[in-house]
């Protein structure tokens, strides 16, 4: 994520666009936060875009990103919080351990903080309950992990 900031700011300083503006993108890694402030709001969108395209490349999901909406900061410019979201919160956990066991297929399941942990004898049921995840809309980002 911090490389992903460094090189949308590089790209920031580099753009025509953006050549006489107070537009900057800042990363909190103790927050988790980035905060994002332009002039206009075609400024704002075009900052969402950068900051979008290197996180992108660097295989980090969009899901985990949470934007808030724009609000007025000093001068007339406006300020976006970006939000990274990490692990699962419980609700979120509890429904996925609910749509797991909607599957009627026989695994066990548990909450472990911010993971859930499948587990089964069978290496074929693990799998059918991979692919019926993958294949959902989340609204966040799904990591699986085998370990064995």
């Amino acid at each position: 994520m911090d490389n992903a900031v460094n090189q949308a700011n590089k790209e920031l300083a580099q753009r025509y666009d953006f050549k006489d503006s107070k537009a900057s993108i800042a990363y909190d890694r103790k927050e988790k936060k980035i905060t994002l402030v332009a002039d206009d709001s075609y400024k704002l969108r075009a900052l969402t875009d950068i900051l979008a395209t290197r996180i992108a490349k660097r295989h980090i999901s969009l899901k985990s990103l949470k934007f808030n909406d724009p609000e007025k900061a000093f001068g007339g410019y406006l300020r976006q919080i970006v939000e990274i979201c990490m692990g699962i919160d419980k609700e979120k956990a509890k429904e996925l351990t609910g749509i797991i066991k909607g599957l009627k297929v026989k695994v066990q399941t548990q909450i472990e903080g911010e993971k859930i942990k499948v587990s089964s004898p069978k290496k074929d049921e693990l799998q059918v309950v991979i692919a019926h995840l993958k294949g959902l809309d989340f609204s966040i980002p799904l990591i699986f992990c085998n370990y064995r």
